[in-house]
């Protein structure tokens, strides 16, 4: 409890550095591009056709969902996907990435995943917006269910945050911790349900073992405020699973980051 308080502290104290780290983290990622921001759209879209284009004219397994077309559901999963494999990945590197803030400016570590989670959340969340603009645009008129959207998107920024703080000091401590989640990213990628739909399973056991999964979860949520048209109240038992993981996760997280943090600076 001690170091969770501190950890609050610091990011009350650094609230203004925070803010503009993540601005600059956002600014460097795209610097140096003849498109600039642009990337931040052109990159999904991309991926999003290719995507369709492999399962719905060359797998020819694109049929539509709940009466909404293979599109819409895949870009309704996909894309806080996008978020997430970012926020897996670069939430383990982040430390190892600003090392100099540790080594030469003595900046809270705590912080660090924080920052980095604000600069992806803020391309998530213009994605999201336009998400809600194709579907204006097929036709589909934003219902009462989307007003369910902001709680998913509450749980996904506060899960991988968590995650962040973690993952990162494991990966400064070992790199092949680092190497072992980038190596998983494809792996949950296809068995999360992402490219397909969990509700098909036929195995009880296996469909259980699947809703547990936080990414499913997310994923699945959001399908829900925009295709499957169900209340997040309305699966208590996954809801709960995923708190309680989330739970554990920010316990480890905590307890990892008090034993780690004194040595991290000496890795780095």
């Amino acid at each position: 409890m001690e170091t969770f308080i501190k950890i609050i502290k610091e990011h009350i104290n650094y609230k203004n550095q925070i803010m503009k780290l993540a601005k600059a983290d956002l600014v460097k990622t795209y610097r140096g591009a003849a498109l600039g921001w642009a990337w931040a759209i052109i990159k999904p879209a991309v991926t999003i056709f290719v995507y369709w284009f492999a399962f719905s004219v060359g797998l020819r397994m694109g049929k539509d969902v709940n009466d909404y077309p293979y599109f819409l559901w895949l870009i309704a999963g996909v894309v806080p996907w996008f978020y997430m494999s970012e926020m897996i990945t670069a939430g383990t590197d982040c430390i190892r990435k600003y090392s100099y803030l540790v080594t030469k400016m003595k900046f809270p570590v705590s912080t660090i995943p924080t920052f980095v989670n604000i600069s992806k959340f803020i391309i998530h969340l213009i994605l999201i917006f336009l998400v809600i603009v194709i579907f204006r645009l097929f036709g589909y008129t934003p219902d009462i269910y989307l007003l369910q959207l902001p709680f998913y998107i509450l749980l996904t920024f506060i899960f991988f945050n968590i995650w962040g703080l973690f993952s990162a000091p494991l990966a400064v401590i070992s790199k092949d911790y680092s190497n072992l989640v980038k190596s998983f990213i494809t792996a949950i990628f296809w068995l999360s349900g992402i490219m397909w739909n969990p509700s098909t399973i036929k195995n009880a056991t296996l469909k259980k073992i699947l809703k547990i999964n936080p990414v499913t979860y997310l994923v699945t949520g959001f399908r829900n405020c925009f295709i499957n048209k169900v209340w997040f109240w309305e699966s208590p038992k996954t809801l709960a699973c995923f708190i309680i993981i989330t739970v554990v996760m920010a316990v480890l997280a905590i307890r990892i980051y008090k034993k780690l943090k004194k040595e991290i600076p000496d890795v780095l």
